[in-house]
């Protein structure tokens, strides 16, 4: 099995060959998985006609969404339970501030929660509110 993440990043020549590794005996029988991992521009490369033949290789394809807003919560809630925190430490006010930011991206919702964390473990604070989220997104996301 070979997974490439960031697989928007390869080039037109890698992709070739990875399309000639999964040609290997035919479409008969091939020992290999291949798992390309990618953002959003990876489905945009593919969808280019030099790329058919890859294309047609795919047996399986998943395009992660955004979060919504109630998403957005219970993954931040999820997240702090896996960490083995019971309590809520996000208000829900603070859960509305980044899900504005992040519009519901797992990605952006992971940096700004972690800012956040570590800015309420300096301070020793237990509550994170909408005041906080928007003081982190403000000094280290937006410049």
């Amino acid at each position: 099995m070979i997974i490439s993440d960031e697989a928007h990043l390869l080039s037109r020549e890698m992709l070739e060959e990875v399309r000639f590794l999964l040609n290997f005996k035919m479409d008969s029988y091939n020992p290999m998985s291949l798992i390309l991992a990618g953002q959003s521009e990876l489905r945009d490369v593919l969808k280019k006609q030099i790329y058919e033949a890859i294309c047609q290789r795919i047996d399986i394809r998943y395009h992660l969404t955004p979060y919504d807003r109630q998403q957005t919560g219970e993954y931040i809630k999820k997240h702090l339970e896996y960490a083995g925190e019971t309590r809520d430490i996000f208000t829900e006010k603070a859960i509305g501030e980044i899900y504005d930011y992040s519009h519901g991206v797992a990605r952006k919702i992971n940096k700004v929660c972690i800012a956040c964390l570590m800015h309420a473990a300096q301070r020793q604070t237990k509550l994170i509110d909408d005041h906080v989220v928007r003081l982190i997104i403000e000094d280290e996301f937006n410049w």
